[in-house]
């Protein structure tokens, strides 16, 4: 009897010992997005989940895909309960995945953001953005992915769009990849041109100044907000706070958690944010669908002004919301 009530008293630790580990070690899939290659992406980011796995005692993982949609469609199925975004695949996320931004990354140089650019390699015919534009047909084109805000969304509207240049039907071919990919391909001088951003650029010529000198930069975008973070937003209230205190607090002074950001791009920290940070960024894409209406043959009158009138309802509503304090 006296050995009955010993093993029932040690069954009850031990499930209160399993419950208490359930609570401490949750787990959490940090999805981020594929601007470079998964093996480049874990050296920047690996130190950064350890530092969250020790801090939070949470059991946080790196998430990888081949493109961003990956990333989109695993917070989408609950594969991703974390994300490091760009603006434009965040707003993915917040529409179809259940998403919600409560962060952005911080830049140690105190820049509110990044820009887009377009390049080329410095020994090319192209000097300048009319060489690019006085025969398109000629130009080999390296795109950013789907659902990248400086490799696609941005150019294609405040670049091609505005010279009149649809991506998919202007040029001789077009070649959507990270980038990375597209800034190698550059500097190695096996595509024309290529979008990218200031992030890559900085990058590159910390840690490779000889091929940060085979780039030539033709355009620069105005200014993109910095990358947002962005969770489900059915996460436990009690994970959401740890990951919250976390990331608002993380690198202010500890030199290690300084050194950590620096070696993602530059960054510095985090700052609190939230889905209006989104906002500038759904109007390009709102003006970009305006666009493509506006130019599609294939619709008639009654068609096309039904649907610009739907997307000037979108605009004049994210426009009120905007304005709000």
């Amino acid at each position: 009897m006296k050995f009955l009530r010993s093993l029932i008293t040690l069954s009850v630790g031990v499930a209160a010992f399993a419950c208490a580990a359930t609570v401490y070690a949750e787990d959490i899939n940090l999805g981020i997005i594929s601007t470079d290659s998964s093996s480049v992406l874990k050296q920047r980011w690996e130190p950064l989940i350890a530092d969250m796995n020790r801090q939070t005692g949470l059991n946080i993982k790196a998430f990888f895909a081949t493109d961003y949609a990956g990333i989109i469609e695993g917070m989408r199925f609950n594969k991703v309960q974390v994300g490091y975004f760009g603006n434009a695949s965040a707003i993915e996320a917040v529409d179809r995945s259940q998403g919600e931004v409560f962060a952005k990354v911080q830049y140690a140089n105190g820049a509110a953001g990044y820009n887009s650019v377009l390049i080329t390699n410095v020994n090319s015919r192209f000097k300048t953005l009319d060489d690019v534009f006085r025969n398109t047909k000629d130009v080999t084109l390296g795109y950013g992915d789907p659902n990248s805000t400086s490799g696609t969304l941005i150019p294609g509207y405040y670049l091609f769009a505005k010279h009149n240049a649809p991506v998919n039907t202007s040029f001789k071919t077009v070649l959507p990849s990270s980038h990375e990919a597209n800034l190698l391909a550059v500097v190695n001088n096996k595509i024309d041109i290529a979008t990218n951003n200031t992030e890559m650029l900085d990058t590159l010529k910390q840690q490779h100044p000889d091929k940060f000198a085979q780039v030539r930069v033709l355009w620069t975008s105005p200014l993109i907000p910095s990358d947002p973070l962005v969770w489900r937003k059915d996460l436990p209230q009690a994970t959401k706070d740890k990951l919250r205190n976390f990331f608002l607090n993380y690198a202010k002074t500890d030199p290690h958690e300084k050194a950590v950001m620096a070696g993602i791009f530059g960054y510095g920290g985090f700052a609190a944010s939230s889905d209006a940070q989104l906002l500038p960024i759904r109007q390009v894409a709102l003006f970009q669908q305006k666009q493509k209406i506006e130019a599609d043959t294939h619709l008639s009158n009654d068609e096309r002004k039904t649907q610009l009138a739907a997307l000037d309802a979108k605009l004049s509503a994210l426009n009120t919301e905007q304005a709000k304090p």
